[in-house]
């Protein structure tokens, strides 16, 4: 895919250009994409916000993800 990514006039990234051609090809491969819903739903914001609350309380319950990934490999 080659995006364009837009910028204002102090060169804040603003938006993005995708090529019609690639457009079509991502509507293809995810149909109703152009029916999304800007709104994240409030459950999901809050759910957020309680993840990101356990986090900020309790930064050592982190693992990196290879030990995740290493965990699901066992079995």
């Amino acid at each position: 895919m080659h995006p364009q990514i837009i910028q204002n006039s102090k060169g804040e990234e603003t938006g993005v250009f995708i090529p019609i051609d690639e457009w079509n090809m991502i509507k293809k491969n995810y149909p109703g994409i152009e029916e999304l819903d800007d709104e994240i739903p409030n459950w999901h914001k809050e759910l957020l916000t309680q993840r990101l609350d356990t986090i900020k309380s309790n930064p050592d319950s982190l693992l990196p993800i290879d030990s995740l990934l290493d965990e699901l490999d066992k079995d």
